[in-house]
């Protein structure tokens, strides 16, 4: 099948798709645009050659395969956030008892691309930050909007960004996303892992995510990479 035709056949998937009401896109009418930078952001000229955010927005699938394609991004890995080692494996998580989120761990050189960058990403095109406990078709506290710190620096960036946006009247309904600082990240399931990438036609994935991605390329085409950066290892943390 060539690139055209498979296109086509996508398209065809999503509109039989959305006529089911089985899957809904994760995302508001009024995302997927370009928002304001952070006006308060760590500086690049003198930063560190590796730095890690923890974000939660929805599916690990979408949040991972968006991030990705991010220039200046080295890895992602797709895992859970807020709650105990103990419970961080997909069935407890999905009981919503755990205190988890659906997160990433996003590595990124702070040179090529900044910690205000990547939120700029998350709350414009990788998902919806007014909806709480939620994204498109899926229900509950672990599929949260979160941004989960890992230094001062990044408290700080965040913070005055959500402020920002608010005063600037950015979305139509109030920012939903929690702030809290990282108490530990841990690895989904191997078969989680780089899932968008290894199942392009999954219907949830052709809906939900690639949307997504195609947002990336369009509204940010000079942090976009068309080639995404995969794990070396299936899996690997």
């Amino acid at each position: 099948m060539n690139a055209t035709s498979h296109n086509i056949g996508i398209l065809a998937l999503v509109a039989v798709l959305a006529g089911t009401g089985l899957y809904e896109y994760a995302q508001a009418d009024s995302i997927d645009r370009a928002i304001a930078v952070a006006a308060q952001d760590a500086p690049k000229a003198g930063a560190p050659a590796s730095e890690t955010a923890v974000l939660a927005g929805g599916c690990f699938w979408g949040m991972q395969g968006v991030f990705e394609h991010v220039r200046g991004v080295t890895k992602v890995v797709a895992g859970y956030s807020g709650g105990a080692k103990a419970t961080a494996l997909y069935p407890l998580v999905g009981t919503e008892t755990t205190g988890h989120a659906e997160s990433v761990q996003i590595t990124f050189d702070p040179r090529q691309v900044s910690f205000g960058e990547i939120l700029r990403i998350y709350f414009s095109v990788a998902h919806d930050p007014t909806e709480l406990d939620r994204q498109g078709p899926d229900r509950g506290s672990s599929y949260r909007s979160e941004i989960f710190f890992a230094s001062a620096m990044q408290e700080k960036v965040a913070r005055a960004y959500v402020t920002q946006l608010t005063a600037a009247h950015t979305f139509p309904s109030p920012i939903v996303t929690k702030i809290e600082k990282l108490n530990g990240f841990y690895a989904a399931e191997g078969y989680h892992q780089d899932f968008l990438i290894h199942n392009p036609t999954y219907p949830y994935i052709v809906y939900n995510d690639l949307p997504k991605i195609e947002a990336l390329k369009r509204v940010f085409p000079t942090l976009y990479r068309d080639k995404p950066v995969m794990l070396a290892v299936n899996g690997a943390q």
